[in-house]
């Protein structure tokens, strides 16, 4: 049927019949042909004038070209429902009910643009609020008496809008103080610098405020319904600027979202000159409840305050400053602020005097006919001044100058302002201390946020009056279920269920116990009784169903004369003595090291090095206490066992097919996956992904490792499919998720997974698309890349620990049990979430793990996947107690750290990078040092347990 004929009536008729087209409608599509395209032969019957034309002649060997498959972006799920399994139990959660009543209204967005009155930019911001305050103040009526919400940077919120698009004011400030940034970025430029040099005269400032945008209020009104609109990230970020200008008009220091006061009752001290100062977390979250008020407790680093020379002497640990080094004191000092008494004047540390004070010269002016003079600034300060120096002359002065025009102190009278963050990494002993002092029971914590409450007095506040937002004083109550822990199978077949996520071996065997032979033991240690500790794991192994046979040798001891010597060449020499000894005996399968350090051994990292990857060797470190007894050598032997190939126990499920048909009947690869990053102060680190895949199935707790560097701070995993090509020219995957995938083939009788379910750990709510459209499109295309037609079904999960949410009990001074779970009231409006506490909290308040199930095609119900998430908190083969996240996510979180160590100390040369995996690096960066290879001895073990 002809397209004319079709559509007579249509106007296009005519169009066609001009230009002798012809249109066919053939199979549903519109064929449109030229006459004066067709040959003689062709027009030899009006016939084949409304004939298409023939197809062209395709060649019988043409492969035609596969067309891209459009990719479709990926969302997190929505929840399909909420669980019903487990004992009902009322809970409070330290989230508060938030009230609102102005939904027609709308927030305003300005742009605050601040410079000094000649127009030159400013960048000492901490002056910024005074500022605003300031403009506040003054053009009260300008801004037609409203209120404004300021972050101190360059936003400004009101509730409706200011009298014009953009106004322009010129504050002036008396007796402007020096730039003090509550973040800890930003440094004066010059023009601030020569401002700053008369800090008693008045100063003025020119501010711009331009409209920028506007939010509407009706995003609250429907987060306080349970809905999540498009502007409620907007709308929450405006409260949240409003909470923090409260706390900043207390004098507090601002931390992201957390604030500290000025108050000596919240420091703790840490050593080294170092204080965890305690302060509150606050952040609206939009719940299924409504919008709710999270308040927690936070702790941030601070400098110890007061006197300069009280905190060198706690930062270099000595009692007397004759002994301190100023080389060290110059590095700690440098930018920090100081207050200047008696002048109280607040100044910026450049660094330290080369001479001392008795000795250091300096110019200063003078008003007689002489001119200038040359002067000490002991005799300065002591005759010019008139002022009494006890003991700063024999110590360099503070330097709060520039380099060309230095301005000595006294040390005696610089006094280190309170509030400054110490951004340095913490050692193991100020880490350990740290968590020791701030640990707080759930009744501590609950009164410390309810006294934050009452402190804060937010309904006060006239920014969050006039928004028309009120938050309750009471926590908000939720209903929490307590999941019955899951059965466990350990030696002779026995199977027992844990009580309150705890049990142990006293009297048991293990599952699957190893035999530990060809074993030898090294000792770092001077004084540690090796042979007890021997004749102990002997022992407690039989007693475990576990044969350690005597070790080769006795016990290969350090050479005293190597023990100040680095690291690696202690490492060598140790490695000397056992080939020299066990020359026919060949390479042992385990070592025992015994170290003297039982945290940041300097020898820890090229032990590890020279193990895994040179000799293909598992070995155990310890550093024993020294009254060992049999827990501790039991828990010495769970590590080993699992190390060497063995289990401790194992959910009963992983040997009954008919518990969990979706995990046990089907085959079911497990991934947990997560990337180290190096401390902020650490810009050579690389970041380290590690992932780590389930082995053996129908085992669910068994894992093999493999870990990559690349570039520092990226969070997403970028090389989980890699194509690379070999020998031949032909491309084959090198990525991580290939080489557990065919590990878990070859361990599970060649059989390739049909379901995998993906544990994340590390990442943001922002971060949800970027793990869906990025990680998980890697593995589905490295599965693609086994097979075309394999597709198997993926379940993605995220697990935060990073998050403020606590639960405690309605009657009840303990933590909540073990295997509570919370997925209604205070969880996503929308996506598919829930907390679990799976363990035992003893000690402080249990922190539950937030998880979020982004994707499922397996399409678990919600009952069955809780539990198998509360299940997999269960098999973490170093411990005999249930832990607060996924075994898998441990692991991998176990060999980033491990393996981490080993690139501390990794010197390689050009000829061994042809031996190692490389390291992915983002363009305009410096190369990434690639992780090196483990031994094909220890690489599908778990070396990291």
């Amino acid at each position: 049927m002809s397209f004319a004929a079709e559509y007579r009536n249509c106007g296009f008729v005519n169009f066609f019949q001009r230009f002798d087209l012809t249109i066919f409608k053939v199979k549903g599509f519109f064929v449109v042909i030229s006459s004066l395209n067709l040959s003689e032969a062709d027009m030899d019957s009006h016939e084949a004038k409304r004939l298409p034309p023939p197809p062209p002649v395709v060649p019988p060997n043409l492969v035609p070209e596969r067309e891209p498959i459009k990719k479709t972006t990926l969302l997190p799920m929505a929840r399909r429902g909420i669980g019903s399994e487990g004992v009902r139990t009322p809970l409070l959660t330290n989230h508060f009910r938030v009230n609102f009543n102005n939904a027609n209204g709308h927030f305003y967005h300005y742009s605050v643009t601040i410079t000094y009155e000649d127009g030159s930019p400013m960048e000492a911001i901490g002056v910024f609020r005074k500022i605003l305050e300031k403009v506040q103040e003054t053009y009260r009526t300008d801004l037609g008496s409203k209120y404004f919400a300021y972050d101190g940077h360059k936003n400004l919120f009101t509730i409706g809008a200011l009298p014009s698009n953009k106004m322009d004011f010129l504050v002036v400030l008396e007796n402007t103080p020096s730039s003090r940034n509550n973040t800890g970025n930003a440094s004066p430029n010059d023009a601030d610098r020569k401002r700053s040099r008369l800090p008693h005269r008045s100063k003025k400032f020119m501010v711009e405020i331009s409209y920028a945008a506007r939010i509407p209020m009706q995003a609250i009104a429907s987060a306080i319904r349970g809905k999540e609109t498009d502007n409620i990230q907007d709308a929450t970020r405006v409260l949240d600027v409003i909470l923090r200008q409260n706390a900043a008009r207390q004098g507090c220091l601002l931390v992201r979202q957390s604030f500290f006061h000025n108050d000596a009752r919240n420091y703790i001290n840490i050593g080294g000159g170092v204080f965890g100062a305690r302060g509150f977390h606050t952040s609206f979250r939009t719940t299924q409840r409504g919008l709710s008020l999270n308040i927690d407790t936070s702790t941030t680093m601070v400098v110890q305050p007061g006197p300069v020379i009280d905190f060198l002497l706690a930062n270099q640990n000595v009692n007397d400053p004759k002994y301190l080094d100023w080389n060290n004191a110059r590095r700690a000092l440098k930018n920090l602020r100081v207050k200047v008494v008696p002048s109280n004047r607040e100044c910026k540390i450049t660094g330290l005097s080369e001479e001392r004070c008795k000795y250091q010269m300096f110019t200063m002016n003078s008003k007689n006919e002489k001119g200038d003079v040359q002067i000490t600034v002991y005799n300065y300060f002591t005759e010019i001044r008139g002022l009494k120096l006890r003991y700063s002359g024999d110590f360099p002065c503070i330097n709060v100058g520039k380099a060309n025009r230095p301005n000595y102190i006294p040390i005696e009278h610089c006094e280190l302002v309170s509030l400054q963050r110490y951004t340095k990494s913490l050692s193991s002993f100020q880490k350990a201390s740290l968590v020791e002092n701030s640990r707080q029971s759930p009744p501590e914590r609950m009164a410390s946020l309810t006294n934050s409450m009452k402190k804060s007095n937010y309904n006060a506040d006239l920014v969050l009056q006039e928004s028309g937002v009120s938050i309750g004083s009471s926590f908000i109550q939720v209903e929490g279920r307590v999941l019955p822990a899951p059965r466990l199978r350990i030696g002779n077949g026995e199977e027992f269920q844990p009580r309150n996520g705890r049990w142990n071996f006293n009297k048991k065997k293990l599952v699957e116990p190893v035999t530990v032979t060809r074993w030898v033991v090294v000792n770092f240690s001077a004084g540690c009784d090796t042979d007890r500790i021997i004749s102990d794991l002997i022992r407690c192994g039989q007693m475990k169903g576990m044969n350690v046979e005597p070790p080769y040798k006795v016990v290969f001891q350090e050479d005293p004369n190597y023990r100040g010597a680095p690291a690696n060449i202690r490492v060598e020499k140790m490695f000397e003595q056992i080939q020299s000894e066990l020359r026919k005996e060949g390479k042992p399968k385990f070592i025992l090291c015994i170290l003297a350090e039982k945290k940041n051994s300097l020898v820890y990292g090229p032990w590890k090095k020279k193990n895994l990857i040179e000799h293909g060797i598992v070995t155990q470190c310890i550093a024993p206490p020294k009254n060992v007894k049999d827990q501790y050598i039991t828990n010495v032997l769970l590590k080993i066992n699992a190390k060497l190939g063995g289990l401790n126990s194992l959910l009963a499920m992983e040997r009954s097919q008919a518990m969990m048909p979706l995990v046990t009947q089907v085959p079911t690869f497990i991934v947990g996956m997560d990337v180290s990053h190096g401390s902020p102060n650490q810009a050579d680190i690389p970041s380290i992904a590690a992932v780590v895949g389930s082995r053996e199935w129908p085992l669910i707790s068994k894992y093999r490792a493999c870990v990559r560097t690349q570039s520092r701070k990226t969070e997403m995993i970028d090389n989980l499919f890699k194509l690379v090509p070999n020998e031949k020219g032909k491309q084959v995957d090198e990525g991580i998720f290939w080489e557990l995938l065919f590990d878990f083939y070859i361990s599970s009788g060649k059989k390739r997974p049909e379901h995998i379910i993906i544990f994340r750990d590390g990442v943001s709510d922002s971060q949800f698309n970027q793990v869906l459209n990025i990680e998980l499109d890697q593995i589905m295309q490295a599965c693609k890349f086994v097979e075309e037609n394999w597709e198997p079904k993926f379940t993605v999960i995220i697990a935060q620990k990073n998050h403020h949410t606590k639960f405690f009990q309605d009657r009840g001074t303990e933590n909540v049990l073990p295997g509570t779970i919370v997925d209604s009231r205070i969880c996503h409006p929308h996506n598919n979430d829930f907390y679990l506490c799976a363990h035992a909290g003893l000690i402080g308040t249990t922190r539950p793990t937030h998880y979020h199930v982004l994707y499922d095609e397996i399409r678990f119900s919600t009952d069955d996947l809780q539990e198998l998430v509360h299940s997999l908190s269960y098999v973490y083969q170093r411990s005999t107690t249930a832990i607060s996240v996924v075994a898998p996510i441990c692991y991998a979180h176990l060999a980033a750290a491990q393996m981490g160590t080993v690139m501390k100390f990794e010197d390689m040369s050009l000829s061994e990078r042809s031996s190692i995996h490389d390291g992915i690096t983002r363009s305009g960066e410096p190369p990434v040092p690639p992780m090196p290879m483990l031994n094909s001895d220890v690489a599908s073990s778990m070396f990291f347990c």
